[in-house]
């Protein structure tokens, strides 16, 4: 007769066990789905995997970061996909390439009559978007009274459109990104830290193709395949060398540079062997210098100017007090004075009657 072991377990840790087990099948069911639309199998990017499958299911807002190119609005409509909200609409606004002037209407709609050019009532996205996901790409680039008014939709969930008088309420998941450092936005003046602390309740980073090396050969391999069926063209062979070429580029486009590139080269293919042309990845784009060294801190100061005279006219010229524009801003009321005659702002302009002339 065989041997039984037989093992005297806490009655707790029996039933603890199927648990933990039930909820590692759930994540890995759950990345797996993902992984169906993401390609690459890197610990990298299985870490990312992983945490798009735990905050899918759920409204939390999330703040996707990275480069540019690594794939960030891929991310967010994943989450979406995945999670409760996924037959209803899943709306994008590139916030960098709106005028400024004009993303406060391409967000929350306007009346008709509230500027030149209003003819009719629009709705704004966030109307738009209702019940689903709204994607705010460059959100680093939102100007000042905008944030203003994106905190408040993430805090009582409501909005006014331009021009308007009624609040409207919202149910919209908020998914953000950026490319930049919005840490180093706040220390500048240029981005509210309330707005940050907001928007990063779950943060997700994507890795750069430098940190992710390993996944270059699936992606590449994914692109041809791609780009040949949709030109009609069978290419069959992917040489050694050329894969080498490729992974040891630093890709400073990323995942989008590297498409463009595997595009380009299936164009000019002629042949069933995949090559490409060194000499496109041999030029590294040259770095952006500002025309005029002045051009930075000219930059700073305006977005620093347009914050303060936001929260100046939304406090009504207060610049003390627990509703005045110092505390708005999170900083000291005599630092703010100061900033206020620095940058030459007349906040007696923003005065309402019911503000007080002590502050």
């Amino acid at each position: 007769m065989a041997s039984i072991a037989v093992f005297i377990t806490d009655p707790n840790q029996s039933q603890e066990r199927p648990n933990r087990e039930r909820a590692a099948l759930r994540e890995e069911i759950g990345e797996a789905s993902v992984r169906n639309e993401i390609v690459g199998t890197s610990t990298a990017l299985r870490t990312v995997l992983s945490l798009v499958s735990k905050v899918a299911p759920t409204d939390t807002t999330v703040l996707v970061t990275g480069e540019t190119g690594t794939g960030k609005e891929l991310v967010a409509r994943a989450i979406h996909r995945h999670s409760r909200r996924s037959s209803r609409a899943f709306v994008t606004v590139n916030c960098a390439a709106v005028p400024r002037d004009l993303i406060a209407s391409e967000l929350f709609g306007h009346e008709k009559g509230a500027f030149t050019g209003a003819n009719q009532r629009r709705l704004g996205r966030f109307e738009l978007a209702e019940g689903g996901t709204i994607f705010l790409d460059e959100v680093g680039e939102l100007p000042a009274e905008t944030q203003i008014a994106l905190l408040r939709v993430l805090q009582e969930h409501e909005f006014e459109r331009v021009g308007g008088t009624r609040s409207i309420k919202t149910n919209v998941r908020v998914i953000a990104a950026t490319n930049c450092d919005l840490r180093a936005a706040i220390a500048a003046g240029a981005f509210r830290s309330d707005l940050f602390y907001r928007l990063s309740v779950f943060p997700i980073e994507i890795p750069s193709l430098r940190e992710r090396r390993e996944d270059i050969p699936v992606l590449v391999e994914y692109f041809i395949d791609r780009y040949s069926r949709k030109i009609g063209k069978n290419i069959l062979g992917l040489g050694q060398k050329t894969l080498d070429l490729l992974q040891s580029y630093s890709w400073p486009g990323n995942i989008r540079e590297l498409r463009n590139v595997v595009e380009r080269s299936v164009i000019e293919c002629e042949t069933e062997n995949f090559s490409v042309d060194e000499s496109w990845l041999s030029r590294q784009p040259l770095a952006t210098e500002p025309k005029n060294p002045l051009e930075l801190p000219e930059k700073l100061a305006a977005q620093e100017k347009e914050m303060i005279e936001a929260a100046l006219r939304e406090s009504g010229g207060r610049v003390s007090g627990p509703s005045g524009a110092a505390a708005k801003l999170g900083i000291h009321r005599s630092t703010l004075q100061s900033k206020i005659s620095s940058l030459k702002i007349d906040k007696y302009r923003f005065k309402t009657a019911s503000t007080s002339d002590n502050s």
